[in-house]
């Protein structure tokens, strides 16, 4: 059944949000026929229905969405339901938060239902300070959408925009406050009465830190939390309220050799937000029997991305020539290490960071080369091997200088979404399911 509804206004959005939970191993299908919901809800782990109703007037749009969520909660309430957002607030947001906060209250009369609006979208400049929404550092009134043929947006304060359209009480969540972390964040939370606390947001972080605060809080309180987001929020969401794959998500190995500052930065990032388990390799005595030991002990707790990485050496002699040999020697362990790993836990994704280092693992699997599918992001490629005994595992690799902090992630969210063993594929509608 699906653990998390999406209710969106149009299908680009729809589908984009959709694959927020698709990079995090969780099936996600966009349906544009709300009548199809209940057919789809059993197959997927996210239900995404798009009600296309972005320019409808607000009573019709109303109506749409309270029937689609009634629909996609016939037999079963998802863990979360989430009203998915333009990115800059057009359309009828507020009208559409009622409808679905007024289903899920029929439907569960007694549950303590309160929404958090956060319609921060960081990686898209989209962001929120001091409860006004802003397009790259401008605020909304001040943009193109003021303008728009269809649907001018006139307030840049989010909580003017719901509250013109929404009948439920409203509150602001100001940054200062989410800067300070997930205890204070739950404690204001706990504090406000309103039945929807807008949330200031200008980087992902801030979205994890709301969306720990806001699990713990579930956990805590029994508060029900219904989200109101453009993507990234509700599927940060759904990672802290720990929604995972129906199916199990495969086991993703990565290989890093790159010991630069934006590696570290990378693989730090990777850790929090994928609890990636790294088994770090000492660059003077390479051992790939250790790093075998550890990689085997992080697979038996359970973790599915793996990772070798080469610890960080002392920065007093960072400037000194590397010692031909020495690096030598530690990528053959690196290639080692890749190929008895690759043999024993099987790993359903392979990861590369450095170009010397995804060749030699290349090599070390027997490959005949590699099937390019796409570009992860620039100088970043995913795809499969081809030929040897591991024909077909996706592959990814990326330079050890190429991306920004999220580039690993990206990488290794990717190769887990891709090679996540899903349940079949849903039959084809047939008439006598409606």
């Amino acid at each position: 059944m699906a653990q998390v509804l999406v209710i969106g206004d149009d299908l680009t959005g729809s589908n984009a949000t959709g694959a927020r939970y698709a990079r995090r191993g969780l099936r996600a299908v966009t349906v544009g026929d709300p009548a199809r919901a209940a057919h789809y809800a059993p197959l997927v782990d996210v239900l995404v229905v798009n009600t296309a109703s972005r320019h409808w007037p607000a009573a019709r749009a109303y109506a749409a969405v309270r029937a689609a969520v009634e629909r996609a909660c016939a037999a079963e309430e998802p863990a979360l339901v989430v009203k998915r957002v333009d990115t800059t607030l057009r359309g009828n947001p507020g009208s559409e938060l009622d409808a679905v906060a007024d289903a899920l209250a029929t439907r569960t009369p007694t549950a303590t239902l309160r929404t958090l609006a956060v319609p921060a979208f960081p990686d898209a400049g989209r962001t929120t300070v001091g409860g006004l929404h802003l397009v790259d550092g401008v605020p909304l009134t001040r943009t193109a959408v003021a303008r728009d043929p269809f649907d001018p947006v006139r307030h840049s304060r989010v909580t003017a925009i719901l509250g013109g359209q929404s009948r439920r009480t409203l509150d602001e969540l100001p940054l200062d406050v989410v800067e300070r972390g997930t205890d204070a964040v739950a404690a204001a939370l706990r504090a406000s009465r309103a039945e929807v606390v807008v949330c200031d947001a200008t980087e992902n972080a801030h979205l994890g830190t709301v969306a720990r605060a806001a699990a713990s809080l579930a956990t805590a309180d029994g508060i029900r939390w219904l989200a109101l987001d453009s993507g990234p929020f509700g599927a940060a969401l759904a990672d802290a309220l720990g929604i995972r794959p129906a199916a199990a998500p495969v086991r993703v190995l990565a290989v890093v050799g790159s010991v630069t500052d934006r590696t570290r930065d990378q693989l730090a990032r990777a850790e929090a937000t994928l609890d990636v388990r790294w088994v770090g390799l000492d660059p003077e005595h390479p051992d790939a029997g250790r790093a075998l030991v550890g990689l085997r002990a992080a697979a038996a707790e359970g973790a599915t991305v793996l990772g070798v990485n080469v610890l960080s050496t002392d920065r007093s002699s960072a400037k000194a020539a590397p010692d031909p040999e020495s690096a030598a020697g530690l990528l053959r362990c690196l290639a080692e290490v890749a190929r008895r790993a690759v043999a024993e836990l099987r790993p359903g994704g392979l990861y590369a960071s450095g170009g010397d280092v995804a060749a030699a693992v290349t090599a070390a699997l027997g490959a005949d080369g590699f099937a390019i599918d796409r570009e992860v992001l620039p100088l970043a490629v995913a795809g499969h091997l081809v030929g040897g005994a591991h024909d077909g595992l996706p592959f990814a690799t990326k330079g050890g200088l190429i991306g920004g902090p999220d580039a690993a992630r990206d990488c290794l969210e990717h190769l887990r979404a891709a090679g996540t063993r899903t349940a079949p594929p849903a039959r084809p509608p047939r008439k006598g399911d409606r």
